[in-house]
């Protein structure tokens, strides 16, 4: 990204705060715990707690949602009591004990498990987004980047654990697998608590601190409800790309095991969408960069856009492949690897642009609250996921992977609706933050 000075009385600061390796660090390995158990979630269950699909479909689709929708709770009680440092370390407590409680065989360790996990991610997930937002309130126009970089640290954690899972539970057992999820969330809590000091600075919102810190150039009550209106319409489409995407851990896991021609665990071909988001990311921020040099870089609205439709065009790939032989019989890999290739594409032109957005348009006084609405948007989807894949066993894949294809599309048109007040909007705020940003520049 191109970096220009807010202030001519200060230089240009080219480095990204310190505090972005530690949390990319945290997240990283935060994640490397969330989908090293994820990643074995509906296998365990179908295979070793002998539940059938439709209840597993209820269970995943439960679990996911409420992961994704305590956030809202969590950012609601950091912004209101806790503040982001405690929850994210509540969190990350409530988590490790939810993978200890999973390493244990009995039935109802396995469901205080999950709720210790809900719990947990409710209060770590948003507020560790938050943070980073906050350490670039004097860089907004690098705010992008960062969370492209961040981002990337979420997907090495998810590449790798897949392959921690697989290896573990062939050769050891279920309850293996869920413990190394566990000590991945002891790295991560290490990591945040030890270098505590880089991260400070993000770990106090603008509404906690004085005027002449913040500098914060005030909203209407007009502007908030803009940026208040584009952010649920944003967190409307996302539900669905959502809804699509969370089909990696239920129904195209078995579509890996009973459709697809190969030797290796299911769960191994969860480590695909991860490896491309680590190849693609560089070459799209790339891609991105030279058209903004050439004035011809899509919105960041426009970004979500191109991601619903590419993720229409994902689930048309798998759909065809259920035609000409999965419905009934076993397919090439390649069908499935470039199914996850185009989500993948589709997944980076929405999700870190989505939390930066969020980011981005949050009024101060909400910010925790709206970044915690993020992740509410992907629990509603997470659910509609689960839900949908209950159906899995009932109908040809391909009419199942078509009904994704008509909901993305659907999606991708209503954002396309509303598109051109969403862009007025966001390119305000980016304005108002490089205002506010130049306005602190002047006072240090």
């Amino acid at each position: 990204m191109t970096l220009t000075s807010t202030s001519p009385a200060r230089p240009i600061r080219r480095k990204h705060p310190p505090g972005l390796p530690v949390l990319f660090f945290t997240e990283m390995w935060e994640r490397f715990s969330f989908y090293c158990m994820l990643s074995i979630l509906t296998l365990y269950m179908n295979e070793s707690l002998k539940f059938d699909t439709n209840l597993v479909g209820q269970i995943y689709g439960g679990y996911i949602g409420l992961v994704y929708f305590t956030p809202l709770l969590g950012g609601l009680l950091a912004d209101r009591v806790l503040g982001f440092r405690k929850a994210i370390v509540l969190g990350g407590i409530s988590m490790g004990i939810g993978h200890a409680l999973l390493a244990f065989p009995p039935l109802p360790t396995f469901f205080a498990g999950l709720s210790c996990l809900i719990i947990g991610n409710g209060l770590f997930k948003p507020n560790i987004s938050t943070i980073l937002g906050n350490l670039y309130r004097d860089l907004p126009e690098k705010r992008d980047n960062a969370y492209n970089i961040f981002y990337m640290g979420i997907n090495i954690g998810a590449f790798m654990s897949p392959l921690v899972a697989a290896y573990l539970r062939n050769n050891y057992g279920w309850h293996y697998a869920f413990g190394a999820a566990g000590i991945g969330m002891i790295f991560a809590l290490t990591i945040f608590t030890v270098f505590r000091k880089h991260v400070a600075a993000g770990e106090v919102d603008t509404m906690h601190r004085s005027d002449s810190e913040t500098k914060e150039i005030e909203l209407t009550h007009h502007q908030e409800r803009e940026r208040v209106f584009a952010l649920l319409m944003v967190f409307a489409v996302v539900i669905v790309f959502w809804m699509a995407f969370k089909q990696q851990g239920f129904t195209l896991t078995f579509w890996a095991r009973d459709c697809t021609r190969t030797s290796l665990s299911p769960e191994l071909f969860q480590t695909v969408n991860p490896a491309f988001i680590l190849i693609f990311t560089p070459l799209l921020v790339t891609f991105w960069n030279t058209l903004r040099g050439i004035g011809r870089e899509p919105s960041t609205a426009s970004k979500i856009a191109i991601g619903m439709l590419l993720t229409g065009a994902a689930y048309t790939v798998i759909a065809l492949a259920g035609r000409l032989g999965g419905d009934f019989g076993r397919v090439n890999a390649s069908w499935l690897i470039g199914t996850y290739a185009v989500i993948t594409l589709a997944e980076l032109c929405l999700s870190p642009m989505g939390l930066s957005l969020v980011s981005k348009l949050a009024p101060p006084r909400m910010r925790g609250m709206l970044m915690g609405g993020w992740f509410c948007a992907t629990a509603v989807g997470a659910y509609l996921a689960g839900f949908l894949g209950t159906m899995w066993d009932d109908m040809r894949h391909s009419s199942f992977f078509a009904i994704l294809v008509a909901a993305s599309l659907a999606a991708f048109l209503l954002l396309l609706f509303v598109i051109k007040r969403l862009h007025g909007t966001i390119v305000e705020a980016e304005e108002m933050a490089r205002q506010a940003a130049a306005s602190r520049a002047e006072t240090e």
